[in-house]
């Protein structure tokens, strides 16, 4: 499961029920072939995520289980904070991240439960989520070793773990398009792969790129020559 994750991911791992009487009936996710040789893949959804700067928030600072110090209370609960992204950056410059329990339950600003849809990725029961409920335990360090622009979150259904990944539109960054499969999410299904990055400039801001083209090599294939920027 992705633990450093674009919203919409954890909103899927967190929550608690899938369904619930004001959200659609829960279906499952696309049908898909897992890529077992090198093979350029149509279509393809490719967005960003990465872990949230304590900079960015502003409520009071707050002593969290499992952490030292204080830390802004909105960095920690909200559904932009750890809570939600899994991973962040505290205002001390080190990495931070959400370690559990994944059982529980997300609320809106009225303070009424809500719940993430799946058919309807985005879409909350009861309103959008506003903070988590109480009982939430963080830890120091980063939940998986990933590098910014070399490591992509997918659906390992289609593309197994450790597969190397090409996405053209990436060639402008330090890995010249090419990024491993280290990473999943629950709202990683099909054909869509999340690129892990740096936190953007202008807080909240990043790309996705529809009908995309990517180039995929599985576990035990060499990357082929002809396949670059």
């Amino acid at each position: 499961m992705k633990r450093a994750a674009l919203v919409a991911v954890a909103a899927f791992s967190l929550g608690a029920p899938a369904a619930h009487a004001a959200c659609p009936p829960p279906v499952q996710p696309p049908a898909v072939k897992q890529v077992i040789r090198p093979r350029w893949v149509p279509d393809v959804l490719v967005t960003e995520y990465f872990p949230a700067p304590e900079r960015w928030f502003a409520e009071k600072l707050v002593r969290a289980p499992g952490l030292q110090g204080r830390h802004r209370r909105d960095w920690l609960y909200s559904a932009r904070g750890l809570a939600m992204q899994g991973e962040g950056i505290g205002a001390d410059g080190r990495l931070y991240h959400f370690a559990g329990p994944y059982s529980l339950s997300w609320r809106n600003r009225r303070g009424a439960k809500t719940y993430p849809c799946r058919r309807a990725p985005g879409y909350w029961s009861n309103g959008r989520p506003a903070r988590i409920s109480g009982g939430a335990i963080f830890a120091p360090g980063a939940s998986l070793t990933l590098a910014y622009w070399h490591d992509v979150a997918v659906d390992p259904r289609m593309i197994a773990r450790g597969s190397s990944v090409f996405v053209p539109a990436y060639c402008n960054t330090p890995s010249r398009g090419w990024f491993v499969a280290s990473d999943t999410g629950g709202a990683i299904n099909g054909r869509h792969v999340d690129v892990f990055r740096a936190p953007p400039a202008k807080p909240w801001s990043s790309s996705a790129l529809r009908g995309q083209k990517i180039f995929v090599v599985p576990p035990g294939f060499r990357r082929p020559a002809n396949v670059h920027c």
